[in-house]
């Protein structure tokens, strides 16, 4: 058994002269017919979401719109809070409701690092106290009386 399907979506427009003259000026098309037309054996949703974007490009709607509408299909008010957070997180996502939380998280893990960053005892300088001390890289000062062999500086 084979199967097929298609799925066609037409949009068609007219425009109706509101001026006493002839009404279009050189930027108008007085009617346009469209008509999309895809293979749906083995679409799935993303493909549909996908061409039903391109046929709302074509009835003048822009990306953030569509984007906008794609959204309110997943996090409008009549889905299950379950379904949308499952959403939410497969694109890492944040729900309004989880802001607070996120936020105590991020406060908690930010004390926890200035904590580590200041050493067990304290002890650790910052980098301002750091740049107050010049570091002498010569062996000179190593040994009080200069070399570690002989104990006579040369």
């Amino acid at each position: 058994m084979t199967y097929k399907a298609t799925l066609k979506v037409k949009f068609d427009t007219e425009w109706t002269s509101t001026h006493y003259s002839s009404g279009f000026d050189d930027m108008m098309l007085p009617e346009e017919h469209y008509t999309f037309e895809v293979p749906a054996e083995d679409l799935n949703t993303y493909q549909l979401f996908r061409f039903f974007a391109t046929v709302a490009r074509a009835m003048g709607h822009d990306d953030i719109n569509i984007m906008k509408g794609a959204c309110g299909v997943a996090f409008g008010e009549d889905r299950k809070e379950e379904d949308m957070r499952k959403v939410a997180d497969e694109f890492e996502l944040t729900l309004g409701e989880d802001l607070r939380k996120k936020f105590d998280d991020m406060q908690k893990a930010e004390e926890e690092w200035a904590r580590l960053k200041n050493g067990p005892m304290g002890t650790v300088l910052t980098d301002e106290e750091d740049k107050g001390f010049e570091v002498d890289t010569t062996l000179d000062n190593v040994w009080p009386d200069g070399s570690p062999e002989t104990g006579v500086k040369d």
